[in-house]
Formats: C-alpha cells, sequence, structure tokens
C-alpha cells in the first residue's frame, strides 16, 4: 500500500478498534500489514500496534491468567466479555511474535523500532500483569516477553551488535538488567543443546557483545532505578538485592565461558576482566580453570590469562605456583618482535615489581632476557636494557650476575637455556655477559645503555613507560635530527695514488684537503 494512504487506513483501523469491540476484527488487518515488504508499510504498523496494545494493556482488555485455547473458547458458553479479552490476548501475542521476528529484519529502522515497541510491551505488562498473583506481595515481571527480546538480540546467524547498543539504555534499569542475565543464562543452554555439532561462533560473538554491556552497580544503595514501577519494592524480592544480581552474573558469564568459544573471544574477554568482571563476582577464584586454558592458546592470549591469574594471587589469595613458570616460558626471540610487544613488557614489569621474589627466579629472568637480546632489534633492546637492570635495583642478590668475573662466554656458562623450569636454569651462577657483548652493538645508544653496567647501579629505577612502544621509525627520526658537532672526519693521510706504489695510477689529485 502506498505510505500516506496506507499510514491513513490504519489510523481508521485502529481507531475503529478501540472504540467499539464489534469492530476487533480489523486487528487482523493490522496484523497483515506487518507481514508486509516495504519498509514504510512496516513501520506505520509497529507503530500503530504500540498505540493498539498499548491502550488495551493500560485499560485491561487482554485476558489476565493462563490463556487457554482460542478455539475452544470461541465455541465455549463463557461471556462474550471473556470471549472478546481471550481473542485479544492472542492477536496481542500474534503481535509479540511478529515483532520478536522482526528483531532480524534487514533494515536497522524496523529492527529499532520493534525494539522499542517490545521493551514498551515490558514496561505495561509490568504494570499491568497478564498473570494473576499467586500471593500477596508476588513479584510479577513479563519474563517470557523479554526472553524474545534477548533471543532476538543474539542470533545464531547474523551480527547483531548495532542492535544490542541500541538495547544498552535498558540495561541501565535494574529488574531489566536482572532478568537479561537470567535469559541469557537459559537461552545459551537451549542453543548449546539444540546444537550438537557445534554452535555458530556469531552466536558467541553476539552473546559476549550483551553480556559484556552488563555492569552492576556498586553498593546495595545504588540498586534503585527499576524499568517496571511497583507501589512498593519489597526487600524480599531478589530484583531489588544485590548479592542476587552479583549470583546471576556470576551464572551468566560461567555459563558463557564454560563452553568452547572462537580464539577471538579469548582475547576480548580476559582484556576486560580484571575491571568489567572480577570485581562482581563473589567467587573469583572459580576462573581458574577459563584462565589456564586460555593460556594454553599461546601467543597473547597466554599473556592476558596469566593478567587474570596475577589479579586472583594478589587480590583474591589464590594459590598458583606455577604462574612464574609459565610467565619465564612465554619469553623467547618472538617475544620481541609480536604486535603485543609493550603490553608484555608492561604486564612483566608488573609480574616482577614485588622485592620479596627469590633470587634464583629473579636471576632467571634477567638472565632469559639477556640472552634473548643477542639478536633483538635496537628498538626492543633500548627498552630491554633498563628493563633488567631494574630487576637488579630491585633485587641486590643478583648483583652478583655483572660483577662475576668468570663464566663470561657461551661455551663456560653454566645457565641452561633450554631448561623450563627457572629454579633449575643455574642462572644465579652464572653472570650478564650478554650486556657486554652488547656494548660493542653497532647501535651508539644500544651500546651506551649497556655500558650502565660498568659502573655502579643507581639506586633509582628507570622508568621505562616512554621506551615501551619504541619503534625503528622514531629511532631513526631521533638519529636523522641529531645537530652535527663539526666537520666528520674522512681520512687523515693522504693516498700517494690508486694503489700504493710507484709506477701505478696516480690520483693524488682526488687527495682530501
Amino acid at each position: 500500500m502506498e505510505s500516506e494512504s496506507g499510514a491513513a487506513e490504519l489510523g481508521r483501523w485502529l481507531e475503529t478498534a478501540l472504540k467499539n469491540r464489534r469492530g476487533a476484527n480489523v486487528v487482523f488487518d493490522i496484523l497483515g500489514v506487518l507481514q508486509a515488504d516495504q519498509e514504510d508499510d512496516i513501520l506505520n504498523a509497529i507503530h500503530t500496534c504500540s498505540r493498539l496494545f498499548g491502550a488495551l494493556l493500560e485499560r485491561g482488555e487482554l485476558f489476565v491468567g493462563h490463556l487457554p485455547e482460542e478455539e475452544a473458547t470461541m465455541a465455549g458458553s463463557g461471556g462474550a466479555l471473556r470471549k472478546y479479552k481471550v481473542w485479544m490476548r492472542h492477536r496481542y501475542n500474534s503481535c509479540c511474535n511478529r515483532l520478536a521476528e522482526l528483531l532480524g529484519h534487514r533494515s536497522f529502522k524496523i529492527k529499532e523500532l520493534a525494539l522499542c515497541t517490545l521493551m514498551k510491551f515490558v514496561q505495561l505488562e509490568g504494570a499491568h500483569p497478564l498473570e494473576k498473583s499467586k500471593w500477596d506481595g508476588n513479584y510479577l515481571f513479563p519474563r517470557g516477553l523479554l526472553l524474545c527480546v534477548v533471543e532476538g538480540l543474539i542470533p545464531t546467524e547474523a551480527d547483531s551488535s548495532l542492535l544490542i547498543s541500541r538495547f544498552q539504555e535498558y540495561l541501565e534499569h535494574d529488574d531489566v538488567r536482572y532478568h537479561t542475565m537470567q535469559a541469557t543464562v537459559d537461552l545459551v543452554a537451549r542453543v548449546t543443546d539444540t546444537h550438537q555439532q557445534g554452535v555458530p561462533p556469531m552466536f558467541w560473538n553476539n552473546t559476549f557483545t550483551l553480556i559484556s554491556a552488563v555492569s552492576l552497580p556498586r553498593q546495595q544503595s545504588d540498586i534503585s532505578n527499576f524499568y517496571v514501577k511497583h507501589k512498593e519494592m519489597l526487600e524480599k524480592w531478589k530484583v531489588t538485592q544485590l548479592k542476587e544480581h552479583k549470583h546471576v552474573f556470576e551464572k551468566m558469564w560461567f555459563s558463557f565461558l564454560k563452553h568452547k568459544l572462537p580464539v577471538s573471544l579469548y582475547k576480548k574477554v580476559l582484556v576486560i576482566m580484571h575491571d568489567s568482571i572480577l570485581p562482581h563476582m563473589s567467587q573469583p577464584s572459580l576462573m581458574i580453570d577459563f584462565l589456564t586454558s586460555a593460556y594454553d592458546i599461546g601467543g597473547a592470549i597466554s599473556l592476558l590469562a596469566l593478567n587474570g591469574l596475577f589479579i586472583l594471587i594478589h587480590q583474591h589469595n589464590l594459590e598458583y605456583p606455577e604462574f612464574y613458570r609459565k610467565l619465564y616460558s612465554l619469553l623467547d626471540p618472538s617475544v620481541f618482535h609480536v604486535k603485543y610487544r609493550a603490553r608484555f613488557f608492561h604486564l612483566a614489569d608488573l609480574f616482577l615489581s614485588s622485592s620479596h621474589l627469590p633470587a634464583y627466579l629473579v636471576a632467571a629472568f634477567a638472565k632469559r632476557l639477556s640472552r634473548l637480546s643477542l639478536t633483538a632489534p635496537p628498538e626492543a633492546l633500548l627498552m630491554v636494557i633498563p628493563f633488567i637492570c631494574n630487576l637488579l635495583r630491585r633485587h641486590p642478590a643478583c648483583k652478583a650476575l655483572i660483577h662475576r668475573p668468570r663464566g663470561s662466554s657461551l661455551t663456560t656458562d653454566p645457565y641452561n637455556m633450554e631448561e623450563e623450569d627457572p629454579a633449575k636454569s643455574h642462572a644465579l651462577e652464572s653472570c650478564l655477559w650478554e650486556l657486554k657483548t652488547l656494548q660493542r652493538h653497532y647501535h651508539p645508544e644500544v651500546a651506551k645503555a649497556a655500558m650502565a653496567i660498568n659502573q655502579a647501579l643507581s639506586p633509582h629505577e628507570v622508568s621505562i613507560a616512554q621506551l615501551l612502544e619504541l619503534s625503528p621509525y622514531e629511532i631513526f627520526e631521533k638519529d636523522f635530527k641529531k645537530e652535527e658537532s663539526g666537520p666528520v672526519p674522512l681520512e687523515f693521510i693522504q693516498p700517494q695514488g690508486l694503489l700504493g706504489r710507484r709506477g701505478d695510477l696516480c690520483v693524488e689529485h682526488f687527495a682530501l684537503d
């Protein structure tokens, strides 16, 4: 239908449906437009349904309680008003089902309007429940309708990140957030049960986008913003208790993380874990299984997993004796070339900052980094050498590594580079001859940095923050912009000939002045 004439026709149907119950059959025509192909027709129909069923909910003209079969009710002996309410309740359900389908429409305008209309119905159903209260003070919330919304937000095939970003404003309400977390747990269980051969990666991506948008309040007094208004919010209702929110939050994340996820998601989860997940959990130590499995993936994910374990160790008293051994195993030649190098050394500096670490452990890290530095690029060396020196400053017992005269060659070095356990590497019996070697590096800045061990190390650590992301281009630019200190000496003995013997071709006129 034409958009203008169609909107006018829908307006007349709406007026007829609301004015007289005898004209209720026009609701079929309104719902029929929801099935249209044209975007404008669908948008107009959604607006009309919003006004129609919003008014019917407020007027109490929908059947309340367990909904009976439509055909049996129409053929029964019940009153006309009851039949009308049952019939209209079925039409309302049909409308909600169609709006849930439109959450997957190709047009974002339609998806957005369908979402907003469904959430309007959630609010109205909460204020005018369609189910009977079982006892006085019973908490009622349209969980089934919200479940349909959540199901539309995390489809298995299409990316719905844009629609979820629109849904975030509703997550600011405590009751919507609480029941969304519950619905997500139920939906993840249902999808994993129906996809025995493997859940599509898009479903996991959409689920992460939704649950990562959930942010819990910090204290009990912050729970006061409810989407569905009640005359009185009773303290016995779970939705009003922060500890219950934390319990559902924890359950939601565990239901997600216990499954095999796409590798790309591990990194996304680990990046937000210390700020957005662990602080809201009542038992953060239960995350150890996920973190250890994430470590086995390798690369940046292993590093981020160690960061999560480090937080559990220091803030939640987790005992994990394998932590530093796993960190030690991440030190290989590639660590100087990967794109997450800056983050790696920032976290490694944090992990090794305690002065209570045993000397043999710190010595093993210092020695391994020194050995790897022999093949590292200059931009990495300008950061690694101060890093090693800072380790020596924190642990004076390790200064023997730069004062020991013997064991100063690769053949006589007692250090075992192949040993995975730092306690058995014999690093403390060795010395940092590699730094002495770097004093003859071709780059003068590297050689200058390595000469720091020739003198007593100052007690103050050197900040490596500005060196973590140093690039070859920055080094070149710095060298290029250096001011000349004077003329460059090219030759101080004038040549007597091209070949240096009498009788040979003489090129004295090319001699330098």
